[in-house]
């Protein structure tokens, strides 16, 4: 973990207190409101469009908090994740997504909040930490940004995920998704109709603390058991998938 840009910092509060939102904070009644009165349509949508599958939703906890992990091989990954369950879900997203004011607007009114890669962004672990503090599911993705085909390499692990989960002492849900690469590939803006499989893993325990710390080593092991369940589970997901 690096030091923080403050500059970056500075201009992402700015970005999200235009939206008028704040990071982390609890969403309202009417932004509760506009994410349930979107999500059965989408659902009723991708299940004509994708005739998509959740396997493993047993292992997914219906309260409390968790950290949610997947695989991410398209721009489609973000919305299509919502379908595997009707609890709202937290986004980190990356900042570049909160440069347009009416994205900016928008993610923020569905509970998602920035993130400035490549650097310890502590406002970012300050609002995964009162996230998970409330009891909400936060996604995090672990490989940082969209990546291509069918390995997640160790070198493009962040150890985000792990990081938030030691401090917070919150389990991952490791999850694969199969098929939304071949749904929207990189540099099409086309959306196919193809299948979309979505394989949930069991929770993975977060790393233990050590005289209220986690140790770098720790976080780094935890991080590459992350990466091999997500490989297992991406893989299995590509198979029910077709690809």
């Amino acid at each position: 973990m690096t030091t923080p840009a403050n500059p970056g910092e500075s201009q992402r509060r700015e970005i999200v207190g235009d939206a008028g939102f704040e990071f982390g904070s609890a969403m309202t009644k009417l932004q509760r409101r506009v994410y349930q009165g979107l999500w059965w349509p989408f659902v009723a949508l991708a299940k004509a469009y994708f005739r998509f599958e959740v396997h493993g939703h047993e292992n997914l906890p219906q309260s409390g908090a968790v950290i949610l992990s997947p695989v991410h091989r398209s721009y489609l990954d973000t919305p299509v994740l919502t379908l595997i369950d009707r609890r709202i879900l937290r986004f980190m997203g990356k900042e570049s997504l909160w440069t347009n004011k009416f994205g900016a607007w928008f993610l923020s009114m569905m509970g998602g909040f920035p993130v400035q890669r490549g650097t310890a962004d502590r406002s970012a672990i300050a609002a995964a930490e009162a996230v998970l503090a409330r009891g909400e599911p936060l996604v995090m993705f672990p490989e940082g940004t969209r990546r291509d085909g069918p390995v997640v390499e160790a070198e493009n692990m962040n150890d985000g995920p792990s990081f938030v989960s030691g401090r917070t002492q919150v389990p991952i849900v490791p999850i694969g998704i199969g098929g939304s690469e071949q749904i929207m590939p990189r540099g099409q803006n086309m959306v196919w109709p193809r299948k979309l499989v979505f394989v949930i893993g069991p929770p993975i325990a977060p790393p233990e603390q050590v005289k209220g710390r986690v140790p770098r080593k720790a976080v780094r092991r935890h991080s590459e058991d992350l990466r091999e369940r997500i490989q297992e589970l991406y893989d299995e997901a590509q198979r029910l998938a077709g690809y």
